[in-house]
C-alpha cells in the first residue's frame, strides 16, 4: 500500500459521517433508477413476447352483424397478413357465492385448437371439447377473485334463455392485460371476467351463425395502418361497422402501454435530483479538504510527486465514495426493482412475468453516477493540481469582509452580535449557501410532489364518485330499447329514482381531427350524473348542442361555439353538424354529452334508451341483484360503491408504498446537505469558534452561530421547496394527462405541513450531531496556527 493509499483511508475515516451521508444520498439516485429501469426493461419485454408468441392482434373492430364469407374480402385489403373473425358479447352471469350480478365477455374460439390471434394461455384445466355447447374456459383473474374451480358452474341469460356454463379451463389472453371493461379505471375481477366459448355454441346462442361480430386483424411488416383501418371501416359499413382502430387505442394495450412510458419518465428525473445534489456536496466536501490540507498538498509536490499523482489521490476518493454509493444502490434497486415488477402482477397479467436485468444497466449506473461525482469534483481536483508548492506551504489568505447588506442599510441594531456574525458569512458566500438553499429545497420539492398524490387521489375521488356519480346502479341494456323501459325499471324493488341514458357510438370530426368515440344522451332535468365545469359548477344540458369533456375538446382542437361533424355509427348512421356549446370537467375517459330528446332527433328515432342510473334502498339491494341475474334484456351491471372501493384499494396501497419510499429518500437529501453544509462550516470555521470561545461566548451561543447560519438558510429553502414542490406536481399532472385519466393538480395544506415537519427533524437530527462536536472542540488544538 502506498502512502497516498494510506493517506486516503485515514481522510475517509475522518469524514465519515460526510461520506455516509453522500453515500446514501447517490445510493439513493441510483437505487430509484435501478428499480424504475429493470421494471421498465422487464415489464416491456414480457409484453413484447407475450404478444410475439400469442399473436396479439394489429386492428380491432367490432360491428352489428356481417357473413362469414366477408372474410375473404377483410382478408384480401393489401396489407392484411391473417384475419379472425369472432361473436363477442356481454351478458349478466350469476357466480356462485357472489351476491351481486357479474358481467362476462363471451368470446367465441374455435372448437379445434388451430393457431388463432390472441391465443389463450392455458393456465389450468385443458380446452373446450367440439360439440360440447356447456363448456367454458374463463380468465384465470376471474376464477380466482371468485374462487372457482375446474368443474364450476355459473349461471347465464344468453339471449333471453338460461344456460350453465360448466369451466373446463382458465386461462390468460394478451387481448386482456389488464382485464377492464371500457367504462371502468380500475379492474374489477370479481365481478367482470372474460369467458371464451365455442364459436358454433355462442354463434348459435345468439343466432350469429354463420355471421360475425368482431373481427381482428394481424398485419404484414410494413403495412399502413390507416390505409388498413380506412379499406375495412369503408368495407364493414353496411354491416353496422363500429369504426375499427389500432392495437394503440386497444384498451388493455394502452393501459399497459402508458404504465410503461410513466415508468422511464421517472427513471430519468428522480436520479437527476439526487445525484446532482450528491455532485454539490461532493464539491463542497473536496473543496473543503483541499483547502485543509494545503501544506500536505505542498509536501507531497515537494518530495516528487506529479500534479496527476495529487489529482488522481483525490479522484479516488471520489470514485470510493461513489462506487460505495453505486454499489449499495445497485443492490436496493434491484431488490426494489423485483419488487415493484411483482407487484405489476397485481394489475397486469402475464403467463410468465420476469424480472430481468440487462448488463448494461450496471453499466449506466456507474457511468451515471461516476460522471455525476466527476462532475462535481472537477473544480475541487483542479484547485489541488494547480496549486504550486510555494503557494501551499502558506497559510490561505484571509477572507475579506466587508459590511453587510443589513449594515449598509443601518439596520444592523435589530441583530444580536452573533446574528450579524452569520449575516456577514452567508452573505460572503453566495454561491454556496445559494446551492445548500437549492439542495435543501429539492428535498421540501420532492416531499411536497409524493404526498401531493394523495391529494390528487382523494379530489378525484370527491369528485368523480360523489360529485358527478350520484347513482347507485348502472345498467347497459342487450339493445336499445324503447322510452317504456325506465317505467318497467320503477317495478324492481326498492328501485327510488330511474333516470335513462343514450349512447350511441360515433365518429367526430372537426377539421383534419377524428376521434372514434360516442355520444352520451341525457335527460335534462336528470341529477344522477351531473356534469360540471373546471370550478365544479353545475352544467345544463342546452335542447342543441353538445357538451364535451375538455380532454376530448384538446384531442379535437374545439372551442366553445365551434361545430363538430358528428358521424353516427348505429343505426341510419346520419351524418350531422353540431355546435359545441360548452366544456365538462372529469377526470376518467372523454365523453360528449347531448340532451336525451336531441340525441333522440338527430338518430330520428323515438325515444330510445341504451341503460339507465338507478337510486335505491339499500335493504333492497339482494332483492334487486337476484332480478337482474335473470333479466334478459340487462347486459351489464355497475355499482358505484363497488368501483369506488376498488379504486381506493388498487390506488392506496401502491399510494402508500411511494410516499413511504419518497420521504425516506427526501430525509436522507435533507439529512446530508444539512449535515454536509454543518460539517464543513464547522471545519471551516473552527478557529474562529474557538476563538468567540475564549473570548466569553458560551457553547449554547457558539453553536447559535454555526447552526444559526443553516437555518436560515432552511428557512429561504423551505418556501422555495413548497414552490418547487407544486411546481413538479404541475409537471407530473401534464405527464400523466392522457385520454383515459388525468391527475388533478391538488397540493393540500397538509402536504406542505407534513414536507416541512419532515424535512425540520432531520435538520434537528444533524444539528444535534454537530452540537455535539462543538461541545467536544478542542480549544488549543483548534488555535494553534499553521506555520
Amino acid at each position: 500500500m502506498t502512502a497516498l493509499d494510506r493517506k486516503l483511508i485515514r481522510d475517509l475515516l475522518h469524514l465519515r459521517g460526510q461520506v455516509i451521508a453522500i453515500v446514501l444520498i447517490v445510493a439513493c439516485g441510483i437505487a430509484s433508477m435501478v428499480t424504475m429501469l429493470s421494471a421498465y426493461d422487464s415489464l416491456k419485454l414480457t409484453q413484447q413476447t407475450y404478444y410475439d408468441q400469442y399473436r396479439f392482434a394489429d386492428v380491432f373492430v367490432q360491428l352489428k352483424r356481417a357473413p362469414e364469407h366477408l372474410r375473404d374480402r377483410i382478408q384480401a385489403i393489401p396489407g392484411v397478413q391473417q384475419v379472425q373473425t369472432r361473436v363477442v358479447r356481454d351478458v349478466i352471469i350469476d357466480v356462485p357465492g357472489l351476491e351481486e350480478p357479474a358481467t362476462g365477455r363471451l368470446i367465441s374460439i374455435p372448437e379445434q385448437r388451430p393457431p388463432q390471434l390472441n391465443g389463450l394461455a392455458l393456465r389450468e384445466g385443458r380446452y373446450i371439447n367440439p360439440g360440447r355447447r356447456d363448456e367454458v374456459m374463463v380468465s384465470e383473474t376471474f376464477a380466482a377473485a371468485n374462487d372457482l374451480a375446474i368443474g364450476d358452474t355459473l349461471g347465464a341469460v344468453i339471449n333471453g334463455r338460461w344456460q350453465n356454463l360448466r369451466i373446463v379451463g382458465t386461462a390468460l389472453s394478451p387481448e386482456y392485460v389488464y382485464e377492464i371493461r371500457g367504462t371502468d379505471l380500475v379492474p374489477d375481477n370479481q365481478r367482470f371476467g372474460v369467458i371464451w366459448m365455442g364459436r358454433q355454441a355462442l354463434g348459435t346462442a345468439f343466432d350469429m351463425d354463420g355471421a360475425f361480430n368482431d373481427a381482428n386483424l394481424l398485419l404484414t411488416k410494413g403495412a399502413s395502418e390507416p390505409a388498413v383501418i380506412f379499406q375495412l371501416d369503408r368495407l364493414l359499413e353496411p354491416y353496422g361497422g363500429l369504426g375499427a382502430y389500432g392495437r394503440r387505442d386497444q384498451i388493455s394495450h394502452r393501459f399497459l402501454s402508458d404504465e410503461i412510458t410513466s415508468l422511464r419518465a421517472t427513471a430519468v428525473i428522480m436520479p437527476i435530483i439526487f445525484l446532482g445534489i450528491a455532485a454539490f456536496l461532493l464539491n463542497l466536501l473536496l473543496a473543503r479538504l483541499v483547502s485543509t490540507q494545503r501544506d500536505q498538498i505542498a509536501v507531497l509536490k515537494a518530495f516528487g510527486y506529479s500534479n496527476g499523482d495529487v489529482g488522481w489521490h483525490y479522484l479516488k476518493l471520489v470514485t470510493l465514495v461513489v462506487l460505495a454509493g453505486t454499489l449499495l444502490g445497485l443492490g436496493l434497486g434491484l431488490w426494489m426493482g423485483e419488487a415493484v415488477t411483482r407487484n405489476y402482477a397485481n394489475y397486469y397479467h402475464f403467463p410468465v412475468l420476469t424480472f430481468e436485468v440487462e448488463p448494461s444497466l450496471v453499466i449506466i449506473s456507474l457511468a451515471v453516477s461516476l460522471a455525476a461525482a466527476l462532475t462535481g469534483a472537477f473544480v475541487a481536483v483542479q484547485q489541488a493540481v494547480r496549486l504550486p508548492p510555494a503557494e501551499a506551504m502558506r497559510p490561505e489568505p484571509p477572507a475579506q469582509f466587508r459590511p453587510t447588506l443589513v449594515e449598509q442599510l443601518g439596520l444592523q441594531r435589530c441583530f444580536s452580535p452573533a446574528g450579524r456574525i452569520i449575516l456577514r458569512n452567508v452573505e460572503r458566500q453566495p454561491i454556496k449557501a445559494g446551492l445548500t438553499i437549492l439542495g435543501l429545497s429539492l428535498a421540501v420539492a420532492i416531499l411536497v410532489v409524493g404526498n401531493s398524490f394523495s391529494d390528487a387521489i382523494n379530489y378525484l375521488i370527491r369528485v368523480q364518485f360523489y360529485e358527478i356519480q350520484q347513482e347507485d346502479i348502472t345498467l347497459t341494456f342487450t339493445e336499445p330499447l324503447s322510452g317504456s323501459a325506465q317505467f318497467d325499471l320503477h317495478h324492481l324493488p326498492g328501485v327510488i329514482r330511474v333516470e335513462p341514458f343514450r349512447a350511441v357510438p360515433a365518429r367526430l370530426r372537426f377539421q383534419q381531427r377524428t376521434y372514434l368515440g360516442g355520444l352520451t344522451g341525457l335527460p335534462a332535468e336528470g341529477s344522477l350524473r351531473r356534469l360540471m365545469d373546471r370550478d365544479l359548477n353545475l352544467l345544463t344540458l342546452p335542447t342543441q348542442g353538445v357538451l364535451l369533456t375538455d380532454k376530448l375538446a384538446d384531442i379535437l382542437g374545439v372551442q366553445p361555439g365551434d361545430t363538430l361533424t358528428v358521424e353516427v355509427l348505429e343505426g341510419a348512421r346520419p351524418q350531422r353538424e353540431v355546435p359545441v356549446v360548452g366544456l365538462v370537467k372529469e377526470w376518467v375517459g372523454v365523453a360528449a354529452y347531448m340532451n336525451l330528446s336531441a340525441l333522440n332527433q338527430l338518430m330520428r328515432e323515438d325515444t330510445a334508451l341504451s341503460g339507465a342510473y338507478l337510486t335505491v334502498e339499500p335493504a333492497s339491494l339482494e332483492a334487486i341483484y337476484a332480478e337482474l341475474k335473470v333479466t334478459p334484456a340487462v347486459a351489464s351491471v355497475a355499482l358505484r360503491q363497488n368501483s369506488l372501493d376498488r379504486f381506493e384499494e388498487t390506488i392506496s396501497g401502491n399510494l402508500a408504498v411511494f410516499t413511504t419510499v419518497i420521504a425516506m429518500f427526501a430525509t436522507i437529501i435533507a439529512f446530508g446537505v444539512v449535515y454536509n453544509a454543518a460539517r464543513i462550516a464547522l471545519s471551516e470555521r473552527g478557529r474562529e469558534l474557538a476563538t468567540l470561545r475564549i473570548m466569553g461566548f458560551s457553547r449554547a451561543e457558539v453553536g447559535f452561530i454555526l447552526l444559526g447560519e443553516q437555518a436560515l438558510l432552511l428557512g429561504v429553502a423551505i418556501p422555495l421547496g413548497c414552490a418547487l414542490g407544486f411546481g413538479l406536481a404541475a409537471l407530473m399532472s401534464v405527464a400523466y394527462d392522457t385520454e383515459l385519466y388525468r391527475w388533478p393538480l391538488v397540493v393540500s395544506r397538509a402536504t406542505y405541513g407534513l414536507a416541512i415537519a419532515i424535512i425540520a427533524i432531520a435538520a434537528l437530527i444533524s444539528g444535534g450531531l454537530i452540537l455535539r462536536q462543538i461541545t467536544r472542540l478542542d480549544l488549543v488544538a483548534v488555535l494553534k496556527t499553521r506555520e
